[in-house]
């Protein structure tokens, strides 16, 4: 597999990041991981504050960590007019400008969309909000915690008895997927036409996308799907069921699945033609009957018995892993999925991006530490240290 960076599919392309928090540095993360060269605009002796949420790995803040390898780390100060200068200049030579600021503020700074593409048609800008640069929350705090309220996740996320956030920053994510797909696509248009974009994300816009499902329950079935915890609201039987050392998720698709589990795996074929059971309907109406049967059979079996019969009988099956686990997950250390990546206090460890090219390994660059590359990016310029 090649490891030449001019073979990476953004090689050559140059993103000049406003950023802060999570959801802009996700995707322009990932846009470097692709071979593209990201210079990442950090505040003068404080950087990126998600550099301070905790000191975990090896004394910098996992969230960062995360997020921000393969970058360069520009401090400016943008509220000076050397430092506005400064960004001026990268961006007039930059392919893609990102930037995540509180609503308005890129703007306020003279780095709005029209002004910037202004002479400067091919230019992809993304500007990434809480809520979308109009409507009445336009001006809001969009932590990712708030979006999730507002979005409607959180009503559909935790238990019958109490609602729950999800455990990873899920808005953040989604609108910086979002945001990659936005920057990816504009790139594909401009080899087309030779012109860029002006781009808006929202992670509120982002976060309801993924409410596709229970909103459409919500539209047509008139009704609010219930927490369920791990269950499924609409699949039944989909669980974790307990075992006589511990638990295992099941999760039946169909109303064949179902058939083979009851007869199949858990040996009872009376369970299998109970016509009350036949379909996932009416297994969604008797819900408690049907789980507490499965569960009554599955404690016969330990986990590892019962994940080998469900597996062989392809019966959808998971382990429910701690985050240890995970670390030790052995699809991961078959499939050679670890990584060092380079840092300030020396390598750390990380997992192959997602996106597998058979041609190319793609970047796994170094975690910047604040400033680190001011110095040569002004000697870049011309300008003075």
């Amino acid at each position: 597999m090649d490891s030449d960076p001019a073979a990476l599919p953004l090689a050559g392309v140059t993103v000049v990041a406003l950023e802060q928090a999570v959801a802009a540095p996700l995707a322009t993360r990932h846009l470097a991981d692709l071979g593209a060269r990201v210079i990442k605009i950090e505040r003068v002796g404080e950087g990126d504050f998600a550099r301070d949420y905790d000191d975990a790995v090896r004394g910098m803040a996992s969230h960062f960590v995360w997020l921000n390898r393969g970058k360069e780390s520009l401090a400016l100060d943008m509220k000076s007019a050397h430092g506005r200068d400064v960004a001026t200049r990268l961006i007039a030579q930059a392919d893609v400008f990102l930037q995540n600021l509180a609503p308005g503020a890129a703007a306020r700074l003279g780095f709005g969309a029209d002004e910037l593409r202004d002479g400067h048609p091919e230019l992809i800008v993304v500007d990434m909000s809480g809520y979308g640069d109009d409507g009445p929350y336009r001006g809001r705090k969009a932590y990712d915690m708030l979006v999730q309220a507002e979005s409607g996740l959180i009503s559909v996320t935790g238990t019958a008895d109490e609602a729950a956030k999800t455990g990873i920053p899920t808005s953040d994510i989604a609108a910086g997927m979002y945001a990659l797909t936005s920057v990816l696509s504009a790139l594909v248009r401009r080899g087309i036409t030779g012109v860029g974009a002006a781009v808006s994300v929202s992670m509120f816009d982002a976060t309801v996308e993924w409410m596709g499902h229970p909103m459409y329950m919500r539209l047509y079935g008139n009704r609010q799907i219930a927490r369920s915890g791990v269950g499924h609201a609409a699949i039944v039987p989909y669980d974790r069921y307990p075992t006589s050392d511990g638990e295992i998720l099941i999760g039946v698709q169909n109303d064949r699945g179902w058939k083979v589990l009851a007869a199949d795996v858990l040996e009872r074929p009376d369970l299998a033609a109970d016509d009350r059971y036949a379909t996932n309907i009416e297994r969604v109406r008797c819900r408690a009957e049907v789980d507490a049967a499965v569960a009554a059979e599955t404690k016969r079996f330990t986990t590892a018995e019962l994940d080998e019969r469900l597996s062989a009988a392809g019966v959808p099956a998971a382990e429910v892993r701690d985050l240890a686990g995970v670390v030790e997950h052995p699809q991961l250390h078959e499939r050679n999925r670890w990584r060092d990546v380079d840092t300030e206090v020396g390598p750390i460890r990380a997992v192959l991006p997602p996106m597998t090219f058979a041609d190319v390994e793609l970047a796994m660059g170094p975690v910047p530490a604040l400033g680190e590359h001011t110095e040569a990016i002004l000697q870049e310029l011309g300008l003075e240290p």
